[in-house]
């Protein structure tokens, strides 16, 4: 906590950031509910994957974008 002391103060110059990060943890919930749902993921690749997805989703979402188009341009895009 020491060593990250300056951080606790960058709100006090940006004052258009939030004091806590609620909305992030908000807007996990349901990726976490759909992973147990989903019966865990089994590997750290499989992990990683499903968090790089939800990361995705989410922050298109987020900014009014779909995320589909551009996930199925990469998903094209691997394949070949």
């Amino acid at each position: 906590m020491l060593n990250g002391w300056d951080t606790f103060w960058v709100v006090l110059d940006h004052p258009e950031l939030p004091l806590t990060n609620n909305e992030a943890e908000r807007a996990r919930r349901h990726w976490v509910i759909a992973r147990r749902i989903g019966m865990r993921t089994r590997t750290a690749q499989s992990i990683r994957t499903f968090a790089h997805l939800a990361s995705i989703i989410e922050t298109r979402s987020k900014r009014a974008v779909s995320p589909w188009p551009s996930l199925a341009e990469v998903i094209r895009q691997r394949r070949q």
